[in-house]
């Protein structure tokens, strides 16, 4: 094994460099994973424009949507082998929060997000807690689980959000993640309908099978309920982040529907808090996975339920993470753009 690796820094000012840097391999109660893939997320693009300096500094290594191969572990860590393909969970609970006593270990007070709050996978060895890891079946594709992370949030939602089957779902917002959640609730037996305003993301989500609404050319509301014989969604995703999102989610609502809250909204949405006492509707905030929700996504991509080869766009070299990034920026047609840190 080499005694450097190459590993890509942020350095504020929407940059990175890739340098070479020391592993750092497993202690006690840890595994080391050897890179194969790591996804770029929103929350990497908030740190690369500069939104999240105060937290991840001007010297991390940011990335957790990631897969790779276990090439070693410390003392106390008797469930994993060399060899084995493997995902990490990067939540890091503290154990003795008020969250973590009631269960709720994944909405820890004091909750450390991996390649956030510490050094993420953009490198080709990343050591992390034994207890994040999960172990993936020997035939998956690494490229293909690299979407694990994200799944594993979709499917978080799904479960919240409690989808009966043949129930009316409406997903504001066609990105990567309100793909997945169109999947996951699909899977579930929801009928999905995705309303969003970018022609190309729209084409993908008709090219997986949904029903699309371009509210920019329709008025979603009036169609949904056109859609659903005047009752409305049962069961609303707002993942747009976007006032107009919120403005909607209990527009289209139905009598005691259920609004899932998934954006992050940089700015306090308005919100019509009479349509929640007219129509009784739910609010129910999520956040991030727990254990299972990792495991129904390693499912689902497993059985093909989550079309990983049209939900991945694109795939660059670590070499090429500076471009990789500022491309997302200009691309209308990217979803998921994927960094190949390693073999």
């Amino acid at each position: 094994m080499s005694d450097t690796i190459q590993a890509a820094f942020y350095r504020g000012n929407h940059s990175f460099v890739v340098e070479q840097t020391s592993p750092r391999m497993a202690g006690p109660g840890e595994i080391s994973i050897r890179t194969a893939f790591c996804g770029i997320c929103g929350t990497d693009m908030h740190v690369f424009h500069g939104n999240m300096d105060a937290r991840v500094g001007l010297n991390r290594i940011v990335g957790h949507e990631m897969s790779g191969t276990i090439i070693a572990f410390g003392g106390g860590v008797d469930n994993v082998k060399v060899g084995q393909k493997a995902v990490v969970r990067p939540l890091d609970h503290c154990g003795n929060c008020p969250a973590c006593n009631a269960g709720h270990q994944h909405i820890c007070h004091k909750l450390k997000f991996l390649g956030l709050d510490t050094d993420g996978a953009m490198q080709e060895i990343w050591t992390i807690p034994a207890h994040t890891v999960h172990v993936l079946p020997d035939d998956m594709r690494l490229d293909h689980a690299a979407l694990i992370e994200p799944v594993a949030v979709a499917c978080h939602d799904v479960r919240m959000a409690e989808i009966q089957n043949e129930e009316d779902v409406l997903v504001i917002g066609g990105g990567p993640i309100g793909i997945l959640c169109a999947m996951v609730a699909r899977e579930a037996g929801g009928n999905v309908v995705v309303s969003e305003v970018n022609p190309s993301r729209l084409a993908i989500a008709e090219n997986l099978g949904f029903k699309t609404i371009n509210p920019k050319q329709l008025d979603l509301s009036e169609a949904i309920h056109a859609r659903t014989n005047s009752k409305g969604a049962d069961v609303v995703f707002e993942v747009s982040g976007t006032q107009s999102g919120v403005d909607a989610m209990t527009a289209c609502a139905a009598t005691r529907g259920r609004i899932v809250m998934v954006a992050i909204h940089a700015q306090k949405p308005t919100i019509d808090l009479f349509q929640f006492f007219w129509r009784e509707l739910k609010l129910l905030g999520v956040r991030v996975y727990e254990p299972g929700d990792y495991d129904k996504a390693i499912s689902l991509i497993a059985s093909g339920a989550v079309d990983a080869e049209t939900v991945i766009t694109d795939v660059s070299p670590l070499s090429d993470i500076q471009s990789a990034f500022e491309a997302l920026d200009n691309n209308p047609t990217a979803l998921k753009s994927l960094i190949k840190v390693g073999s």
